[in-house]
């Protein structure tokens, strides 16, 4: 090899890796940019996320005390309302006169004869006049008489008598009843059922 040669040789390599070097430079270059571009956003993000803390610091800084509102004011709607009463009367289960057992059907008749006899007959006049006394014959009234009796004993076995249980009331004596009445009229007057009067029970013990 000549001393020309070997010359050439070794700038070729320092050339090399000059370029080698260079491209190092160049990665490393855009590897700073992209680490300088994410820590930026990263900062940005601390920056939101520190506002965002510091603006729900003010929302709890303006619920302090807020409970004690709260329960200021239900304490003044409760000494608005009446006082609990308890619980009133509950609705027993209807009867399924098309299911019954005649001791089944024995006893809720018994009931609603005992209804009719201390309740209905003495305090609704002209209105019960229209139940015929062969009433216990007719499925129609066995079934209305049901609901009515429970629907009485709903409305006016009550502690307390409230503003809308005074207008039900109302409704049941202006609208229901006559209009109930009306229906055991039609059905009791024109059958063919002796009309003779019904055995006595007392409604107190006949639930």
């Amino acid at each position: 090899m000549t001393p020309d040669s070997g010359l050439s040789a070794a700038l070729l390599q320092i050339s090399q890796h000059a370029e080698r070097i260079g491209g190092l430079d160049t990665r490393e270059a855009d590897h700073f940019r992209h680490l300088e571009a994410t820590l930026t956003g990263m900062s940005d993000t601390v920056t939101g996320l520190r506002g965002t803390v510091d603006g729900h610091g003010e929302i709890l800084a303006s619920l302090d005390g807020l409970g004690e509102d709260v329960a200021a004011i239900a304490g003044q709607v409760a000494s608005l309302l009446p006082p609990n009463p308890g619980p009133g009367y509950q609705p027993i289960p209807a009867v399924q006169w098309w299911n019954c057992t005649p001791q089944e059907r024995d006893k809720a008749v018994t009931r609603l004869r005992a209804w009719v006899e201390q309740v209905y007959r003495p305090f609704y006049g002209h209105l019960a006049a229209m139940l015929g006394t062969c009433w216990e014959e007719h499925p129609l009234c066995l079934v209305d008489l049901d609901w009515l009796s429970e629907l009485h004993s709903v409305l006016y076995f009550q502690p307390v008598r409230s503003a809308s249980l005074l207008s039900a009331q109302a409704e049941f004596g202006t609208r229901i009843m006559p209009a109930i009445a009306e229906q055991f009229r039609a059905e009791t007057t024109r059958c063919s059922h002796r009309q003779a009067p019904a055995s006595s029970s007392s409604w107190a013990g006949a639930r």
